[in-house]
C-alpha cells in the first residue's frame, strides 16, 4: 500500500529532527573553551612563572608531562596565562615562579621547593605533591581560575 503525502511529511520531518540532534551532539563534543589563569600574590618581577596544566592523574604532576604549558612573565604581582581550544573536561594546574630562569624548580636537599609554587583550588600540601583529585577543577565553558602563589 503506498504512503500518503502526509506519511512522508512526517517521516522525512522526523528524519531531520533526528540529524539536527546528532548534529547538534556533535557541535557540542566539539565545542572547546577558554581557561584564564592568574596567578596572583607574586613577590618578585624577575624571572617567569610556569603553568603546567594537567588533563591526567597519571601524568600528574611530573615534569614535562603537562597536557599544555606555558611561562609567563610577571606583570605588577600577577601573572596571567589564557589556555585556548580545551575541551569538556577535568583539569589540573601545577604553576612556579622560575625566579633565576633555570626552567625548573628548585629544591632544598629535603626536596622542599627553594622557588614560589601553588597548585589549583588553592591546595597547600603538606609533605608531598597534592593528589590530582584535590586539585581538579572543571571545565564546561570559559572560566578564570585564580590561584594564590606560596612562598
Amino acid at each position: 500500500m503506498p504512503l500518503s503525502k502526509r506519511q512522508i511529511f512526517i517521516f522525512f520531518g522526523k528524519l531531520i529532527l533526528v540529524f539536527g540532534i546528532f548534529i547538534l551532539q556533535g557541535y557540542r563534543l566539539s565545542e572547546t573553551h577558554t581557561l584564564t589563569v592568574k596567578i596572583t600574590r607574586l613577590k618578585h618581577k624577575r624571572g617567569l612563572v610556569e603553568i603546567g596544566l594537567y588533563e591526567k592523574e597519571t601524568n600528574w604532576p611530573k615534569v614535562g608531562k603537562q597536557y599544555k604549558k606555558a611561562r609567563v612573565k610577571v606583570e605588577g604581582n600577577t601573572a596571567t596565562y589564557k589556555f585556548k581550544g580545551l575541551k569538556n573536561g577535568d583539569y589540573a594546574i601545577a604553576t612556579y615562579h622560575d625566579e633565576n630562569g633555570d626552567k625548573c624548580c628548585n629544591k632544598n636537599m629535603f626536596g622542599v621547593p627553594t622557588e614560589a609554587y601553588a597548585f589549583s583550588k588553592n591546595v597547600r600540601p603538606f609533605l608531598s605533591a597534592p593528589k590530582f583529585n584535590s586539585c581538579r577543577f572543571w571545565i564546561t565553558e570559559d572560566r578564570t581560575l585564580y590561584i594564590r602563589m606560596v612562598y
